[in-house]
This record gives C-alpha cells, structure tokens and sequence, in this order.
C-alpha cells in the first residue's frame, strides 16, 4: 500500500460510503486499532437485535438462521 494511501485508510477507517449500495443484511463491529473493549460487544448485540427483520427468522422455528458473533478468545483462555 503507498504511504498516501495508508495515511487515508488511518484518517479514514475501512468503511467506503462510495460502495454503500442494497445487499443483505450484516453487521460488523470492531476495533480498527485491535483494542478490547465491553463497548464493542454492546455494540455486537444491538446489530444482532436489529437483524430480525430478516427473512430467515421464522422460517423453522427450531433452526437458527445463521446470525451471531463471532469473538476473539485467547488459547490460553481454555
């Protein structure tokens, strides 16, 4: 990546408003800089809440459809 280049994705951050265009729905929640935080998991759950509307809930009451988070946990944690 060229310096200017690096020097726009840190100003910046990832999102591109530019690629914004209709598609499914997802949610992604992260820290640009790797910092851990409880903001970020408050922040996971309320996309979760707000991806109900999809079509996938309530198609099989038993199966879920797919939706959830995926964490960082050390080896050591186990």
């Amino acid at each position: 990546m060229k310096r200017e280049q690096h020097q726009i994705r840190k100003t910046e951050g990832l999102y591109k408003p530019l690629l914004d265009h209709d598609s499914c729905g997802i949610g992604f929640v992260a820290d640009i800089k790797g910092r851990k935080s409880h903001q970020i998991i408050t922040q996971g759950l309320t996309v979760l809440a707000n991806l109900t509307h999809r079509g996938a809930v309530g198609a099989d009451p038993l199966a879920g459809d797919g939706a959830g988070m995926l964490l960082q946990i050390p080896d050591g944690f186990f």
